[in-house]
């Protein structure tokens, strides 16, 4: 009679290994020696050592058992490997061998959805609350998610008789196996609608249309998320809802720019606000402030409003409002603007190119007259 090793030594662990050490040792060795992929005339008999190896070694009371009596401990609490069921490695045998394990009322989260929303650029910068016509997935009205009509009862599948699964045990040369699929009459369910709800036709569900006020805080810009946990479609089976995901987009403004949490406005003024300098009044989000233009403003200047801008979203305080100066050119002067013009021209004489600075072998050229 041939002796058997140990267990341990099969499964290549320690004896102090854990249960999910042990479960990959077996996986590993499953995939190795299975007779259907290794056609070694020994892998057989290896494959039917690896299984009660990990039957004894996977059952904690019969590892007790086994530590501390060895094989004659691990056989007084069972058999062995006839009948080993392998229903909880079915995602292996999927794999390499075609079996199918049913996933059983498995919670089934819901879908996000998305929903676009325009805001003005004030709605934008200082927040506001909107309404969304949102179209999403929810358990529907009439049998409040059951599937039957109301007043109507589920029956228990009677293939699977309520498990959802069904079993079937093949016998084979080297022992018998389990292999277990989705219930083909209920697809898992394990129940059956005898009088399914005439609304959602049994399924539970329907999509309808449902008013969602939602907070926009100030400081959103184009592009900015808002989620809306749970507001998406139903789940299944238990399943946790989805979320709904407003993504906002802003229109533009006729004349402020924006650019992040500053605002940018051009100022046009003319050639003696330029020359001369001026008191205006410029509009800003918070209505109008005056501002000064120095004398002798040059276009492109540009003049700051602190904390003028748009409110940051995660901090206190607000961004700026930069006041960009363009001097306007008179487009059609008139014949006495122009005679002015000329006069003043007279006085200012010819506008000089400003002169650089040459750098060191620039001015060692000068120097030489070359």
């Amino acid at each position: 009679m041939a002796v058997k090793r140990d267990y341990y030594e099969v499964l290549g662990v320690q004896r102090n290994a854990s249960e999910e050490e042990i479960k990959k040792a077996y996986r590993r060795l499953a995939f190795q020696y299975h007779p259907d992929r290794n056609k070694d005339p020994q892998a057989e008999e290896t494959f039917k050592e690896v299984n009660e190896a990990y039957e004894v070694l996977s059952n904690s009371e019969k590892r007790a058992a086994y530590d501390r009596y060895g094989h004659r401990g691990a056989e007084g609490l069972g058999r062995g490997f006839e009948g080993f069921d392998f229903g909880g490695f079915g995602d292996i045998f999927d794999t390499f061998f075609g079996g199918a394990t049913a996933a059983h009322h498995r919670p089934q989260s819901g879908a996000d959805l998305r929903y676009d929303l325009t805001l003005s650029f004030e709605e934008a910068v200082f927040g506001c609350e909107k309404e969304l016509d949102a179209l999403r997935i929810e358990f529907c009205s009439h049998c409040q998610g059951t599937g039957s009509r109301p007043g109507s009862q589920p029956s228990r599948c009677p293939t699977c008789r309520g498990t959802g699964q069904t079993r079937r045990v093949q016998q084979s040369f080297f022992g018998h196996f389990v292999n277990v699929t989705t219930c083909e009459q209920c697809h898992g369910e394990g129940i059956l609608l005898t009088d399914p709800c005439p609304n959602c036709r049994g399924q539970g569900r329907e999509r309808r249309r449902r008013k969602i006020v939602v907070h926009i805080p100030a400081g959103v810009d184009n592009g900015s998320q808002i989620r809306l946990t749970g507001e998406g479609d139903v789940g299944q089976r238990g399943g946790r809802p989805g979320n709904l995901y407003v993504v906002i987009k802003v229109e533009s403004h006729p004349f402020f720019h924006r650019e992040e949490h500053d605002i940018i406005y051009d100022l046009p003024i003319t050639f003696p606000q330029a020359a001369l300098g001026d008191e205006v009044e410029v509009p800003t989000l918070n209505g109008s402030a005056t501002i000064k233009i120095p004398p002798g403003t040059q276009s492109g200047k540009t003049i700051t409003l602190k904390g003028r801008g748009v409110p940051y979203i995660r901090d206190s305080g607000r961004g700026d409002q930069f006041v960009r100066v363009w001097v306007v050119t008179p487009q059609d002067p008139t014949e006495e603007q122009k005679r002015l013009l000329r006069e003043l021209a007279k006085t200012l004489g010819k506008a000089e190119i400003p002169r650089h600075d040459k750098g060191f072998f620039g001015r060692i050229k000068d120097a030489f007259g070359t």
